[in-house]
């Protein structure tokens, strides 16, 4: 078996050899140039030591791809995409959880933020040709194997310029850009297969990008010094690998570890899609709340005019059973984002925020469900009563819908209102 065929993988106690998957030929995403003979054999460092981290939740049984079957739209795609997500994040122990992402081995993060954006494809697009994984695997591959050629003396001078060389690489060469903060337009920046197709990603993409070929270049032996990758909080700043014999304290905000990776790409799906954009609230959760009449105006939320006729009109968006919006809002991904947070075992908050979207598709006796775990999980963590106001605000919003949900079940039974089924169904127009 040839080298160049074969992936290499390594676990606690041995390497060993599997072969490597042969390009896509998926006509949608051209594959990138054939590397040349000079360029080194390219390898995926994976680890298969160690036992899978039972889930700390109980058996969990989500809304979304049984919803979507039931109105007649095949989940086979999505349903696939999510087991291979959540292979993965089982192999996290609570050290690789807090790995950082360039030295982290039991968990492909590559691989695993494109089972995210697989998923979301499925979802979006109803193809009946998944979305390739294993050619974008090589993309980012390849991406690694191209900086090989600028790999020279000047490089090898100083750990400094070396590094630098890299980002000279990815961000000149290569003409990886970070997209604009907070803009719409760019829904590509926030999915791996994007990003490596148009070159302009958010920071967490980049981030992730980096670190790979940093993991690439350390297996091929060119990179033998511990590095870090800086993570920037502001809106502008690329994330830069660095030297970390020289780290100063002021940087350990700014290292991100598998945990911290895989939970800001699934919040800034969760953030982007959200169905309930407009609002007066920083929190997702009470905009929600607020389209569904569970806040008190007079408890120190008001909207203007204009906020509460967005709100209506979100609502009404979803009565016609109309998934997305102009502002590119859309449930179907809002959900999924949802519930790959709650697999990873976040913040229970994550349960909450999961079944007032459930509420506004009908899903009554879900929402229940899920509302129930999030208040036994929030009693159990033993934490002392939040003096934070709209932390309090979202307490009393969660009561309110407990009781109107429970009131539904006594009145009516579980059953879903005649507009469900459309609202679950094909309908992508964003009017």
């Amino acid at each position: 078996m040839s080298s160049a065929s074969s992936v290499l993988v390594a676990s606690s106690s041995f390497l060993y050899w599997i072969p490597k998957p042969s390009p896509s030929k998926f006509s949608k995403f051209p594959s990138t140039p054939s590397l040349t003979p000079s360029s080194p054999p390219c390898y995926r460092v994976v680890c298969s030591g160690g036992s899978p981290q039972p889930a700390s939740f109980p058996d969990l049984s989500f809304a979304l791809h049984d919803a979507l079957e039931s109105t007649g739209i095949d989940a086979s795609h999505a349903r696939e995409a999510r087991k291979s997500f959540v292979s993965q994040i089982q192999k996290l122990s609570d050290i690789e959880r807090e790995t950082s992402i360039c030295i982290n081995r039991c968990v492909d993060l590559g691989r695993t933020s494109l089972y995210i954006a697989a998923e979301d494809d499925s979802l979006m697009s109803h193809s009946s040709v998944p979305l390739p994984v294993d050619a974008f695997l090589e993309r980012l591959d390849d991406l690694s194997m191209g900086y090989c050629s600028h790999y020279n003396s000047v490089c090898r001078s100083s750990r400094q310029n070396f590094l630098e060389s890299i980002e000279k690489y990815l961000y000149v060469k290569k003409g990886f850009r970070r997209s604009t903060a907070n803009n719409q337009a760019e829904p590509q920046a926030l999915d791996l297969h994007s990003v490596l197709t148009h070159r302009s990603g958010s920071a967490v993409m980049l981030s992730l990008i980096h670190s790979e070929i940093l993991k690439m270049l350390r297996l091929w032996g060119l990179l033998d010094f511990d590095v870090e990758i800086f993570f920037p909080h502001d809106p502008h700043g690329l994330p830069r690998a660095y030297d970390k014999q020289k780290s100063k304290e002021s940087d350990q905000p700014h290292i991100m570890t598998v945990q911290m990776l895989l939970e800001e790409i699934l919040r800034n799906l969760k953030d982007a899609f959200w169905p309930f954009q407009r609002g007066a609230a920083d929190s997702l959760f009470l905009r929600a709340a607020n389209a569904a009449n569970c806040i008190d105006k007079f408890n120190g939320f008001e909207d203007s005019g204009y906020l509460l006729a967005s709100a209506k009109a979100a609502q009404h968006r979803l009565d016609r059973g109309v998934w997305t919006s102009v502002h590119f809002e859309d449930m179907r991904r809002a959900l999924s984002a949802c519930e790959r947070l709650i697999l990873l075992r976040t913040d229970p908050k994550e349960m909450r925020d999961y079944s007032i979207l459930l509420y506004h598709c009908g899903l009554y006796e879900q929402a229940l469900k899920f509302l129930k775990l999030y208040q036994d999980m929030k009693s159990s963590s033993a934490q002392n009563p939040s003096t934070d106001p709209v932390s309090n605000l979202e307490e009393d919003a969660v009561k309110k819908l407990i009781v109107r949900l429970n009131l539904i079940a006594m009145e009516g039974g579980w059953t879903r209102p005649w507009y469900v089924r459309n609202y679950l169904g094909n309908n992508s127009e964003p009017w």
